[in-house]
């Protein structure tokens, strides 16, 4: 009887819930929008690259409020919101725009498990665009600044007994301001998108002892068979010591001890490389030893690994993954939803672009002026997909030069928008360092507020050495970094070479074909060159394949096809936005795609 109670209860909670919320507009949405349940949305732990048994999920229903710039917390808030969906989405219930002169305010309350007393909790956000203050308990306790990077935050002193109340207020510019925004709006149209304000990555609690591991850094060294890792830790001391172990399929095979923020070298026996026809990961558990005792412990995971470049018998510079040549070839990939904008409604819906994009042949994928969650990494990772990785664009610079083969960079950058890039770009390698499918980085796409070239390509490769730079992908090209980036559409042309790096065709394609019932909005839609149905699409796709295929044996490493899905008004993806149909046939994509990926192996 007492059973049947609580599942009453439970059921008749989640009702009220659902009455709450309800997808904002009449934009079309993906089938796993009417899976979202607002009690739990995105429930998966959030990072899977440095894992711990405990946590608590605040994502849910929150208070939402927009008010002008400069004002205190709200007395009254407007209604509800559902964290993690940006307040412009669907997902969010909401589907308001908020603009440069007003704040978008949350409130909620939470409650600290019992059971994680004498731990220092902390609050951790996985991405809130773009300046965000944080308040507990009416204090403010933190802010950042940053739309595409995770920040923690200490609570433990500012906790009271009972319930927590907890304030986020969150400035987002949009493309009035210098911040990177990628390709988000004031006024969409075109390639250009819907903005994204505040909150769109999980928020959640983490219990951690004084001294704690805040980072496991592994970079592997397929030559040697070996990895580096470096535990960092915060706490009152850094004398305690790593051990670390490292497993194949539960066998530990390497173990090493190290003082923490000091690199170790694990050798490992009978190596076993990652590759995206193998994607092999090692398991990485880590302990935190203090006055002889364990006192933390996460768990992690690695991979052998080798991306290079070397010149051919032919002459021509090639990519290189594992010490042989790979053309590198994949789509475009925006990583935006119609329902929930740069939030995925799920996990499932997540995944759904990479396993797609494995199981039509392409072995690479260019995450364009996006970061993703971690749990799309870890994804890639497991899957056995390459990451060509953009920093998201930003500042008033937004356009093509006139000549950008000039190795002339004209941005209007001030030193304040020089400074936040650095420090947003470093953010995002180091969120990535350790991710093996991440390969190549991009700092700039196309002259898009492109500046100082030379020497934010040279930072880039001193900061991360064991991956490659691409400076500009088709951008104003300089002699630096290890690639030369051309962008031709709607065609494959190789139209400009260079006989030192290897010469990738970073975009092409674009072809058009809008689908009804799955469209953003029924006019003014985009797309290089347009058909009529799946078999004129088709056609093109394999004709753009076919020349591609001389081109690769004349000099070109790597291309992108232009792109996953269609995204608001562009109607070029191989998906439609709602990802309910293939445009294409997937037979014939299939064949041509794993002909260009394999030509030279």
């Amino acid at each position: 009887m007492k059973l049947q109670v609580l599942l009453i209860t439970a059921l008749f909670v989640q009702s009220i819930a659902n009455a709450q919320w309800s997808p904002a507009g009449d934009k079309i949405k993906t089938d796993w929008a009417a899976q979202v349940d607002p009690q739990n949305p995105l429930p998966e732990y959030p990072r899977p690259i440095l894992q711990r048994d405990r946590w608590k999920n605040l994502n849910g229903l929150w208070q939402y409020a927009i008010r002008p710039q400069g004002n205190n917390e709200p007395v009254t808030f407007d209604g509800d919101i559902l964290v993690p969906f940006a307040v412009e989405s669907a997902l969010s219930g909401v589907g308001r725009t908020v603009g440069q002169d007003n704040e978008l305010w949350y409130r909620r309350t939470f409650s600290v498990p019992k059971e994680w007393k004498n731990q220092l909790v902390m609050l951790h956000f996985g991405a809130v665009d773009w300046k965000t203050e944080v308040f507990l308990n009416d204090v403010k306790i933190g802010e950042h600044k940053g739309g595409y990077t995770p920040f923690r935050l200490n609570i433990t002193p500012f906790l009271v007994q009972g319930e927590q109340k907890l304030v986020v207020k969150v400035w987002d510019p949009t493309d009035k301001g210098f911040q990177p925004r990628g390709k988000q709006v004031s006024s969409p149209n075109g390639i250009w998108y819907t903005a994204v304000t505040g909150i769109w990555q999980t928020v959640w609690l983490e219990p951690v002892p004084e001294n704690h591991i805040i980072s496991v850094k592994t970079v592997p060294d397929v030559d040697r068979s070996a990895f580096s890792v470096t535990v960092e830790t915060a706490g009152k001391t850094h004398y305690e010591v790593a051990e670390i172990k490292l497993s194949d399929n539960g066998q530990i095979v390497a173990t090493a001890k190290t003082v923490v923020s000091q690199t170790v070298r694990l050798h490992v026996p009978d190596p076993k490389l990652w590759s995206p026809d193998s994607p092999f990961l090692y398991d990485l558990e880590i302990s935190l030893i203090s006055n002889n005792r364990p006192v933390d412990k996460v768990r992690s995971y690695c991979a052998l690994r080798k991306i290079s470049c070397k010149r051919d018998n032919r002459g021509v510079v090639r990519l290189q993954l594992n010490n042989g040549d790979l053309f590198q070839f994949g789509p475009l990939d925006q990583g935006w939803f119609p329902d929930g904008l740069y939030t995925a409604p799920s996990d499932e819906a997540l995944l759904f672009d990479i396993e797609k994009t494995k199981e039509l042949g392409f072995n690479m994928i260019r995450k364009h002026v996006k970061v993703e969650p971690a749990r799309w990494y870890y994804h890639c990772d497991r899957f056995g997909m390459l990451v060509w990785q953009d920093m998201p664009s930003g500042d008033r610079g937004l356009h093509w030069t006139t000549d950008r083969y000039s190795q002339t960079d004209h941005s209007e950058r001030t030193e304040q928008s020089e400074r936040n890039f650095y420090e947003e770009w470093k953010e995002i390698l180091d969120l990535l360092y350790s991710n093996p499918s991440v390969v190549v980085w991009v700092p700039f796409n196309e002259a898009w507020g492109q500046f100082k070239t030379a020497e934010v390509t040279e930072w880039t490769k001193n900061y991360d050495p064991s991956r490659l730079v691409n400076p500009a992908s088709g951008g104003n090209h300089h002699r630096t970094g290890d690639i030369l980036d051309i962008h031709h559409y709607p065609y494959p042309k190789l139209f400009f070479y260079d006989a030192q790096r290897p010469t990738v065709l970073g975009e092409y394609g674009g072809i058009g074909l809008p689908v009804e019932g799955s469209l953003w909005q029924t006019d003014r839609n985009w797309g290089y060159v347009k058909f009529k149905d799946s078999k004129e699409v088709t056609d093109e796709y394999v004709k753009y394949a076919e020349q591609l295929k001389p081109l690769i044996r004349s000099g070109f490493s790597a291309a992108v096809y232009t792109q996953t899905t269609d995204v608001e008004g562009e109607v070029n993806g191989l998906f439609t936005y709602d990802r309910k149909i293939l445009k294409l046939d997937a037979e014939r994509l299939r064949k041509v795609n794993r002909e260009i990926c394999g030509m030279l192996e």
